[in-house]
């Protein structure tokens, strides 16, 4: 069953960060940690469902799905993080993103709600030293006393992730 959250009704190159008032962001988690994503880059939410695997993927790419149609590259997030993998639960989700203009689906260990957070309240995030890659978070927005890393998806998904993912779908 799919639940419709949002149409990515921008053109090209016009997908928004934060803006002058903040924005909404869907949040999910994956282990204890929240994440969110720009709400607008948002086309669906649906229920785990049966992947098809492509041989010499990234472990990160888990196959694809048929979407009313549409062949969708699926990534679980908890690889790409470099996180522990879990058994699916029935709160395991897959979000359905657009991301330079191709529909993609993350896996995600549940879906925690919509935020609206104000742009005084996301910071930047914090700098670790060159060995750990920060560039795919916009900021850490505070939302109810919850810290939230939210996700740039432009910079999350490398062009050689968006080319495997191509790839995934072509094979």
């Amino acid at each position: 069953m799919a639940m419709v959250v949002a149409t990515a009704t921008q053109e090209s190159g016009q997908q928004q960060g934060i803006g002058v008032e903040g924005n909404q962001f869907l949040t999910f988690c994956l282990g204890d940690e929240l994440y969110g994503i720009d709400i607008l880059r948002v086309k669906e939410i649906k229920g785990y469902m049966a992947i098809t695997k492509i041989p010499n993927m990234p472990s990160h790419i888990k196959g694809v799905l048929n979407l009313r149609g549409t062949i969708v590259p699926i990534i679980e997030l908890r690889t790409k993080f470099g996180m522990a993998t879990i058994d699916y639960t029935a709160f395991t989700v897959i979000i359905v993103v657009v991301v330079r203009d191709r529909i993609m689906g993350l896996v995600v260990d549940s879906v925690s709600d919509v935020v609206n957070i104000d742009k005084r309240d996301v910071h930047l995030p914090p700098e670790f030293g060159e060995k750990v890659d920060v560039s795919f978070l916009n900021g850490i927005g505070n939302s109810g006393g919850k810290l939230i890393a939210l996700l740039e998806m432009e910079r999350l998904l490398s062009d050689g992730d968006l080319q495997d993912a191509s790839a995934a779908v072509a094979a």
